[in-house]
């Protein structure tokens, strides 16, 4: 089953950007090499994606590399270049930089491993930067002093490390998205220790309470799931909407649990004592919240991806505030933090991705373009001292944002 699962994962990445079911694939050399190692995902796809760049190419086949793939080396460079001329990038919006009175600078490095697709970040209590290899099976830690890279190897093969957090002792943790597992990572020994999730699926996003339990979502299984790691026993809810799709999760001041329900336009919350769930509708049936911040008033903000806006919701009375994204309808916003209870995004779907800044009290606006493209960034992080972090899939880097304060 995990070999099939990883040669579905490698289709699904090098067929992203082809026709769907139906349709012809362009004519010209190397067509072949396209059918004969997409003929197995025509069944995953469901439209015509947006394509890559030349570099972006490069980087979805060695990804696929990674899971196995059986590329003959000699057909890849052929394969690239049909893959680059017949679907190249289009139809991104450009990314917009509206100038303010931040002033950033952009530190970043290229990870170890070609076609990691760093999914997750996370800045270290110790001042480290850690992030997922989703499609490297690694955890990678850098040390941003020096530029060193550490890379450690996971146990369960193909477990697609997605989400990351830090325990009270300096352990990592991380959910295996396509390995149905919840891992712990000893840095200090290496060791791995895994927990398989009661039911297969696909863990998410991680979060720890104020009592040390580990919480996270699982997607497609529509699933909430409780962790103690004095036990190892795991607990899953399911949210009270079908096919809500929980996603990213951030908690407030109280101790309460919110993720947002990708599969639905909803914010949904679960009290770790009673283990109650509500839910938070938003007022435009097209939304689509993906990642999620609250900050210190326990507002809650959040991406909303399919619309291209960002969103305030204040739990107690139910508002929604709104407002579009800068690069517009398209710029899927995607990861998202507070940052001193000002708003930090990345829109995900311009050319380039860029860094927003919302400042709540202004309501204004300033963005930057992400040196390098960027590239999905889908999680973000915050460091000790009140940096941004970003992990960039196709750009195979991490970057870290630092904001110049008086």
């Amino acid at each position: 089953m995990l070999k099939k699962a990883s040669a579905a994962l490698a289709a699904a990445l090098l067929c992203s950007a082809l026709p769907a079911t139906g349709q012809q694939l362009p004519d010209g050399p190397g067509k072949e090499l396209a059918q004969a190692n997409c003929n197995i995902c025509h069944a995953l796809l469901s439209r015509v994606g947006s394509g890559y760049t030349a570099d972006g190419w490069k980087t979805v086949l060695r990804m696929m590399l990674n899971q196995g793939a059986q590329v003959p080396p000699d057909q890849i460079e052929p394969l690239r270049e049909y893959l680059t001329r017949s679907f190249p990038e289009k139809g991104k919006p450009a990314g917009i930089v509206i100038p303010g009175p931040i002033e950033v600078s952009f530190q970043e490095w290229h990870v170890p491993t070609p076609g990691s697709r760093p999914h997750d970040p996370l800045a270290a209590t110790d001042g480290s930067l850690w992030y997922t290899g989703q499609l490297a099976n690694v955890l990678g830690r850098l040390d941003p002093a020096t530029g060193k890279f550490t890379e450690f190897q996971l146990k369960t093969p193909h477990s697609g490390p997605h989400g990351l957090q830090e325990d009270r002792d300096g352990n990592i943790w991380y959910t295996g998205n396509s390995g149905s597992l919840i891992g712990k990572l000893d840095p200090k020994s290496g060791t791995v220790t895994e927990y398989p999730t009661p039911e297969p699926g696909d863990p998410h996003t991680l979060i720890f309470d104020r009592n040390g339990i580990l919480w996270f979502t699982m997607q497609n299984l529509n699933r909430i799931g409780r962790l103690d790691p004095k036990t190892g026993e795991i607990k899953l809810l399911t949210p009270p909407t079908v096919n809500s799709r929980p996603y990213g999760m951030a908690l407030n001041s109280k101790g309460a649990i919110f993720f947002v329900e990708f599969g639905t336009n909803q914010v949904g919350s679960i009290d770790p004592s009673t283990l109650e769930f509500r839910e938070f509708k938003l007022p435009n049936a097209a939304s689509r919240p993906r990642r999620i911040a609250i900050t210190s008033d326990d507002i809650v903000w959040y991406s909303d991806y399919s619309r291209g806006y960002l969103g305030r919701l204040d739990p107690v009375t139910g508002k929604v505030t709104e407002w579009p994204s800068p690069s517009g309808p398209k710029s899927e916003p995607y990861g998202i933090s507070a940052i001193n209870d000002i708003i930090w995004y990345s829109e995900s779907g311009s050319t380039p991705n860029t860094v927003v800044r919302f400042d709540p009290r202004s309501e204004k606006f300033q963005s930057w373009a992400i040196p390098g493209g960027g590239n999905i960034v889908r999680n973000t992080s915050v460091t000790r001292d009140g940096n941004f972090v970003l992990a960039n899939s196709l750009m195979n880097d991490i970057s870290l944002v630092r904001i110049k304060r008086d």
